[in-house]
């Protein structure tokens, strides 16, 4: 029998049906869709997490210290104190592969001004900060190496501070605020950066010479980070070596020592969130991917329901010179035709949820061909392997006993 006859007589059989038949298909409709909807979700964080880190500079390197344990206690790294500015000069003087380094002394407190206040950070750092983290100076001027040796009370004020302590029409340039009761003029105000991909606010933050937040804020000569950045991208790996051996060097360990700091490049940190968020996707897609499987049950179920119906039909079709590959067929093109339509509703489903999502809660979306081919796939795939058992159990009837058959 020609195909395209197996073909009609599938389509009449289901038309037959019609509400048996997407009651059938609302398994594979649903497990398409949340898999296409997962992937989506999977796919868009990980780009954003990747766009984000690669915007703050993907040559940036950042030193911390190893935090340790006192007395069995764990003392957290930024307590620990051994990044100084005997580190910042080694590195400016020896190492070979980096283009800019800048010290961090930070500090959490209350800013004000007149009336008003606001909770922040301050963040005090060189002017090759703002190279390393890829920031720009959108009013007024950065402060100069100069203001570091100085170590002058001025500061520049990331949009949400700006927000919070000034009015619509009031201009921050030139005015004085007080952080912790000292005194900063503001000389500059930063580009807005937006969340970065943990989340953070990038623009709540007030910036300040590392050596006027040591000396004046903290009263500190250690450093709790000091941020580099490489020659380029590539040579990361080479100048996180370099800078492994310049420091050990300059804190005298001995060759069985362990690090009492931690290197860690943007490349690396990419590569782990990355890997974070490709396993987390995997694992929505595979729960996802249950609500296939369910629906193939669903196929196999109904499927050998209808051969029980249609018992009588299958005994005339062979009696009239029907082979059992064309009963077989028959069934399995009716099995096929069930996983396939589900799998393009579905498609259309998990497209239309994807850019919901997107829509309602913001959230970055990337639909990729990949996951709507492969849950194409994996729909005939399933109309096959479910729909073949009661094609074969139909293709088998003894024509006699199925037209006996009650």
């Amino acid at each position: 029998m020609k195909v395209a006859n197996l073909i009609r007589i599938a389509l009449r059989a289901l038309q037959r049906n019609k509400l048996r038949a997407f009651l059938t298909m609302l398994g594979i409709i649903i497990g398409v869709g949340a898999v296409i909807t997962m992937m989506s979700i999977g796919e868009g964080s990980k780009q954003s997490i990747q766009s984000s880190l690669s915007s703050m500079g993907s040559n940036m390197i950042t030193i911390q210290p190893q935090s340790n344990r006192t007395g069995g206690v764990r003392i957290a790294s930024s307590e620990v104190q051994v990044l100084t500015l005997s580190d910042v000069r080694v590195l400016r003087r020896d190492a070979t592969l980096l283009t800019a380094i800048s010290p961090q002394a930070s500090t959490n407190g209350q800013v004000i001004k007149g009336a008003m206040n606001w909770s922040t950070s301050l963040q005090g750092v060189s002017p090759e900060y703002f190279d390393i983290r890829k920031l720009t100076v959108r009013e007024g001027i950065a402060f100069t190496e100069d203001d570091v040796r100085s170590a002058a009370k001025v500061c520049l004020l990331g949009q949400t501070v700006v927000e919070n302590l000034f009015g619509s029409n009031e201009d921050p340039i030139g005015q004085i605020i007080r952080f912790n009761k000292i005194p900063f003029q503001v000389i500059g105000i930063l580009a807005a950066k937006g969340q970065s991909s943990f989340g953070q606010d990038q623009d709540d933050v007030i910036i300040a010479p590392y050596t006027t937040v040591q000396k004046r804020v903290l009263a500190i000569t250690h450093f709790q980070n000091i941020y580099a950045s490489a020659v380029s991208e590539e040579a990361s790996e080479a100048a996180t070596d370099e800078i492994v051996r310049l420091l050990r060097e300059n804190h005298r360990l001995r060759p069985e020592d362990e690090d009492d700091f931690r290197v860690r490049t943007q490349a690396e940190l990419i590569n782990t969130l990355s890997s974070t968020s490709s396993m987390m996707t995997v694992l929505l897609t595979a729960v996802a991917g249950i609500s296939l499987v369910i629906g193939g049950i669903g196929i196999m179920n109904i499927m050998y329901v209808s051969v029980t119906e249609r018992t009588r039909e299958i005994g005339l079709r062979m009696s009239i010179g029907a082979r059992g590959m064309d009963i077989l067929m028959q069934f399995l093109i009716e099995a096929i035709m069930i996983s396939v339509t589900g799998g393009l509703i579905g498609v259309f489903l998990g497209i239309s949820a994807s850019l919901l999502v997107a829509y309602t809660l913001g959230w970055p979306i990337v639909i990729s061909q990949s996951s709507i081919v492969l849950s194409f796939l994996v729909c005939a795939f399933t109309g096959v392997f479910f729909g073949y058992y009661p094609a074969q159990k139909a293709s088998r009837l003894d024509p006699i006993e199925a037209l006996r058959y009650e």
